[in-house]
């Protein structure tokens, strides 16, 4: 039976996981170990290898949620998404990238693609004319993300992937924000999908890890660089990521269904001056969203009105933590300017809409009642404390 005609929860369950013929255990073992038998010079088992039994397991369950045909895990997403941007471009070479984005690959291009001679440029804005606009003869490459972080912002996945085919150009997507469960980006034309698994596929705020997916094709190539930039992970790592995805798919419906919630409550509240949530039929892509998204994730941003301090704020939750990374089960709030996008510089941030009081809010799984009442007595707080300074 093909893995694609499996419930979405049955392929989180059960694909890529490793059978105890041993002791008959119900989850995968774990091998721990860095040193394998040397049976035949095609099969070669070594942690930096990519192939140890828990890596090349793990891989197909994630690759089969991405309705890809190959998987590769990573350290981190920015070991992932840096080892695919080295396999595929080289000197001479340009790529097209998003302007809106996560501000680890913005901050990798402008540092490290100077120094390997690769040239960029940053879109104008994130529809299709934008991107094609933008193409030059030595282009190689489009990279794009939606929905984008932390502004939510959507492009236009199968437009971008049929302009690239038109020009004979490879398409990569980070789709960590999305997650496969509300997003297959393969399924619209896009080549190569990128993930920081630290977020939804990890889900639990305990593991750093990233993942490639795409054709055997790319991955051979993706795989030839991979073995020697060194990017790998520990294999307990990767049992404790395949252990969490077994609830992925429940995870991600309850954020969707908590965050929808969140943004219309927000949304209406009198001391919020903006919602940026594609699930809002005020989001101005949000047809965009609906067309190609099974679910509108669960993040969020927002900025407060004018006068009330987003620092402050935080400061004043009791549930919601304030908190460096997102898509935990847990609700977390941090300011981008500090975090996320900290790297760009203020006129960078400004071009992009990320203003000094936007707040990236990552809804978990608690009743919603609950984070309502911790944002409304956050905002009473600050608003008293701004009355009596």
């Amino acid at each position: 039976m093909s893995q694609l005609k499996y419930g979405l929860n049955t392929i989180c369950t059960h694909i890529g996981e490793i059978k105890d013929e041993q002791f008959k255990g119900a989850v995968s073992p774990i091998y721990m170990s860095t040193s394998y038998e040397f049976e035949d010079v095609q099969i070669k088992r070594y942690p930096r290898y990519f192939n140890t039994p828990n890596q090349e397991f793990t891989s197909k369950k994630i690759a089969a949620l991405e309705h890809a045909e190959a998987g590769m895990l990573f350290g981190s997403g920015m070991a992932a998404i840096s080892t695919v941007f080295l396999a595929f471009l080289k000197h001479g070479d340009h790529i097209v990238v998003q302007n809106t984005l996560y501000g680890g690959t913005s901050n990798f291009i402008r540092e490290e693609f100077p120094k390997y001679g690769i040239d960029f440029t940053f879109t104008d804005g994130y529809e299709v004319s934008d991107f094609e606009a933008a193409i030059r003869p030595n282009t190689k490459l489009i990279h794009i993300e939606t929905p984008s972080n932390p502004l939510l912002t959507i492009t236009d996945i199968k437009g971008v992937a049929d302009l690239a085919k038109s020009k004979n150009l490879m398409t990569t997507i980070d789709n960590t924000f999305a997650s496969p469960v509300n997003q297959n980006p393969i399924d619209f034309g896009i080549d190569i999908v990128m993930h920081s698994a630290t977020k939804y596929l990890g889900g639990h705020s305990d593991i750093l890890a990233g993942a490639v997916v795409c054709n055997e094709a790319h991955m051979k190539i993706i795989w030839n660089v991979a073995k020697n930039l060194g990017g790998s992970l520990s294999d307990m790592t990767v049992w404790m990521l395949e252990r969490s995805m077994k609830t992925l798919a429940l995870r991600v419906k309850a954020q969707n269904r908590n965050a929808k919630k969140l943004a219309k409550f927000l949304s209406q509240h009198d001391n919020v001056k903006q919602v940026y949530y594609p699930g809002l039929k005020s989001h101005p892509q949000y047809d965009l969203a609906k067309s190609q998204m099974k679910g509108f994730g669960g993040m969020l941003s927002f900025e407060l009105a004018d006068g009330l301090d987003a620092m402050a704020f935080q400061k004043e939750l009791k549930l919601i933590k304030s908190s460096m990374s997102l898509a935990g089960v847990e609700s977390t709030v941090l300011s981008p300017h500090k975090t996320s996008h900290s790297l760009l510089s203020q006129e960078e941030r400004d071009a992009i809409g990320v203003s000094d009081n936007l707040i990236r809010f990552s809804v978990g799984i608690e009743s919603k009642k609950d984070l309502i009442a911790d944002i409304e007595q956050a905002i009473l707080k600050v608003k008293q404390n701004t009355q009596m300074a």
